[in-house]
């Protein structure tokens, strides 16, 4: 585990960033006046996870320049899932605001969030009421997504929420104690429990850059939801497989009564070629769909790090000490 900087921190802004050099200007202006009208002392660790642009060379310049600054440079890319999780580990806050760095996350809701969270709510998340700059496509797929995901899941993960949220310290150690290598965060988060609260905004469209979450890793994001927070993928596995057996038998049965009791069967392959590649099909893809659970189920077998982190500046040298340039997180 990456040991926890200074003591005596209230507040931490945790922010995964990949490529983000055309937006980091204005949010580190934000930022800043967000912590000096914050009511107690606060740092912003920032997670750099394998930026090819200047992100990682602007924050760690700043890093050095500001006390309140963290900056981790993970090795490589791991993902925002994983670069949201180092930034946690690492965060030493009694409250943790975990946020994207491409200011749909206004950073001004916070101290919306910071008031809820004294108000005895362990868990502030915010809602958004409008999505400025996303596609019809886009809004569609995100609520249908979350509907089938509800519907699916044990775990009642709300609607139009994002990983912007405040946690508590209690919250966050618990966090810590999941070592899955799939990881859904906001998934896994609600799946603890604890007493929850959100706030509500309206999201703005990106401030400069490019999304980084293109169809694919949205797709991808929404399949490692779904498996980790639902087997229904399995039952569906187990349903589809007997109604295709059912099927199977029952035209099986009627062939051979036409076969027994009339004479007008076309002899012939065709129609056991059709059978013969549907129940392939229908074969294949469950296979693969129970493929999945297995593929996780070595992935967590293997237990390698979540992530490996190359640089750290900004924390105290105790806890740079604690695994040098190298500090790996293991479950």
């Amino acid at each position: 585990m990456i040991s926890r900087p200074q003591a005596g921190i209230r507040y931490s802004l945790v922010l995964p960033v990949f490529n983000e050099e055309a937006v980091l200007p204005l949010l580190l202006h934000r930022l800043d006046k967000l912590v000096a009208s914050l009511d107690a002392p606060a740092e912003i660790v920032f997670v750099d996870d394998g930026s090819r642009d200047t992100s990682a060379i602007i924050l760690e310049a700043m890093a050095k320049e500001k006390l309140h600054i963290r900056f981790l440079k993970l090795s490589r890319n791991f993902g925002q899932q994983y670069a949201a999780t180092a930034g946690m580990d690492a965060a030493s806050g009694d409250a943790v605001i975990l946020m994207d760095a491409d200011l749909q996350d206004p950073p001004e809701i916070v101290q919306e969030m910071i008031a809820r969270w004294k108000e005895g709510y362990e868990i502030v998340y915010a809602r958004r009421r409008t999505r400025d700059g996303e596609s019809f496509f886009k809004k569609f797929t995100s609520k249908l997504f979350y509907r089938l995901l509800g519907k699916l899941s044990d775990v009642d993960i709300p609607r139009d929420v994002s990983d912007f949220r405040l946690m508590d310290r209690g919250v966050v150690e618990a966090f810590r104690e999941m070592p899955e290598r799939d990881r859904y965060v906001r998934g896994m988060i609600h799946w603890l429990g604890f007493k929850q609260t959100s706030v509500e905004f309206d999201r703005p469209a990106r401030a400069a850059g490019e999304t980084k979450y293109n169809f694919w890793k949205l797709l991808r994001l929404a399949v490692s939801a779904l498996i980790s927070f639902s087997d229904a993928p399995l039952k569906l596995a187990v349903w589809v497989g007997a109604c295709v057996s059912a099927f199977a038998a029952g035209y099986g049965a009627y062939a051979i009564y036409r076969g027994l009791f009339a004479d007008d069967i076309a002899s012939g392959w065709a129609s056991t070629i059709v059978i013969v590649s549907f129940l392939c099909g229908i074969n294949m893809l469950l296979t693969g769909m129970v493929g999945i659970y297995v593929g996780r189920i070595h992935s967590e077998v293997k237990r390698r790090p979540l992530y490996v982190v190359s640089k750290r500046v900004g924390f105290e040298a105790a806890a740079e000490e604690t695994g040098g340039d190298k500090v790996r997180r293991s479950a």
